[in-house]
């Protein structure tokens, strides 16, 4: 446990983490731009005009383009978050971009999608209903309609007559990022071989849905396009801020009872038995049996959801006390700032299971802080971690919990393996998944839809 701070220094942390949360947008562990705030000018995200929004890389023919921009809906997840970053890229490079969102939730998530909406429209970019004559005279004038998700595919029945769809779908690029079999559905993507293209999130993904759209449904889906994601600037900046970086770090780890020299092994994801948190522990349990419970090693699962997930919840914390592990194991709540978490962390372990990540942008989030990363072998995390090299991969399921017990084990004895890791993962980072690294590979993507 860390000594007792000094109460000015106490203010202080406490001074940095609210600049954190503004300067880095309390989105920005995601990879969210909007409504992004510096912390040279932390009121600009704020006022709607950022300072450093400049024409983002490889988008520049998008000037004076119409594009309509529909998504399933507006929540703190990965789909629409993502969309609203491309909804910003797309803004900045000078084009016209106007939104739509099929399902608007009532009572508490209204309140979510409001303040969205407000960030999207403090950016200019235009708001119009997800059905009526307006909707249908957007998308036939617009030069590009992009369809976020597979689950977005039911507003083009519910939405447009078939003279209309005649005249939409071959401008519709669709983007996928589900990996779950319960997407492959006809009511979902029965349209989808009349698109334009089909972007995905890695290869891995790519693959299974051409494969099981063919195989399952008997229908074979356009030009797949692969891009892989990036970094935003705000992250980025973040991760490159050595001070901030220490000082969210000590927080961090004091409001948890970890000592700087403590290492700390973090899984941040929404609580999920896809996420795997239980198998994680498992190997955690198993690694401490060979370590010692007081050698200064923990995990950290950010992402507890009582709410949403108290069944799981209550097997997670039932695993913990079973084996004793009560003491090295802290839950925090789902939160979207995940930066002072990557900050405090050493390790970040992302055990999604079964087909694994559509992407995993939090992997390369965690390798931007040069973290090493404790990874399956399964979907786009396979893309992203260099086995051995910028960390460790293992098998999903219980078959990978001796594997991820024994990694955690070498990390946690072999700081200098954990420096060379993070380092590799940091230049990995820095030569493929930046923001402008993302925004080149859409804009060859686009431009070829547009060419069409």
């Amino acid at each position: 446990m860390g000594g007792a701070i000094p109460g000015k220094r106490k203010a202080g942390l406490r001074s940095l983490l609210k600049l954190g949360v503004a300067a880095f947008g309390f989105l920005a562990g995601i990879g969210l731009l909007v409504g992004s705030y510096s912390v040279r000018h932390p009121a600009a995200g704020i006022s709607g005009v950022d300072r450093r929004d400049a024409p983002p890389h490889g988008l520049h023919f998008m000037r004076g383009k119409n594009v309509v921009l529909v998504s399933h809906e507006l929540t703190l997840t990965g789909g629409p978050l993502l969309l609203m970053e491309l909804a910003v890229l797309l803004k900045n490079a000078g084009a016209t971009v106007q939104w739509m969102t099929i399902n608007k939730r009532d009572g508490a998530g209204s309140e979510v999608t409001d303040n969205l909406e407000q960030r999207l429209q403090n950016k200019g970019i235009l708001l119009v209903p997800a059905k009526g004559e307006e909707t249908v005279r957007a998308a036939v004038d617009s030069d590009l309609v992009v369809l976020n998700t597979a689950v977005a595919g039911k507003w083009i029945d519910s939405t447009l007559k078939e003279s209309d769809q005649q005249r939409v779908l071959p401008k519709v690029l669709w983007w996928i990022h589900e990996m779950r079999g319960h997407y492959f559905t006809l009511n979902y993507v029965k349209h989808m071989p009349e698109v334009a293209a089909v972007m995905i999130d890695s290869h891995a993904t790519a693959e299974y849905w051409k494969n099981r759209t063919q195989q399952r449904l008997g229908i074979k889906i356009p030009k797949v396009h692969v891009v892989h994601l990036g970094n935003s600037k705000d992250l980025t900046e973040a991760a490159e801020n050595p001070l901030a970086r220490h000082l969210l770090r000590q927080h961090v780890r004091e409001s948890l009872g970890i000592s700087d020299r403590d290492v700390m092994f973090s899984a941040i994801n929404s609580v999920s038995r896809g996420k795997g948190q239980d198998l994680f522990l498992k190997a955690f349990a198993q690694a401490l049996k060979t370590l010692g419970s007081s050698t200064g090693i923990y995990a950290v699962i950010v992402g507890s959801d009582w709410i949403g997930q108290p069944k799981f919840e209550a097997e997670l914390r039932e695993l913990v006390e079973k084996n004793g592990m009560q003491h090295v194991v802290r839950f925090v709540n789902k939160t979207m700032n995940v930066v002072p978490y990557l900050a405090a962390s050493d390790v970040l372990v992302q055990n999604s299971q079964a087909r694994g990540e559509c992407f995993g942008r939090i992997s390369i989030e965690a390798m931007a802080f040069k973290l090493p990363i404790l990874g399956t072998a399964a979907g786009g995390t396979t893309e992203i971690v260099v086995d051995g090299s910028t960390g460790f991969l293992h098998q999903v399921g219980k078959e990978g919990v001796p594997d991820l017990a024994s990694n955690i084990i070498n990390l946690f004895r072999d700081p200098k393996l954990r420096a060379r890791m993070g380092e590799a993962g940091y230049k990995r980072v820095q030569e493929q998944f930046l923001e402008q690294h993302m925004s080149e590979r859409i804009g060859r993507v686009l431009k070829e839809v547009l060419q069409q």
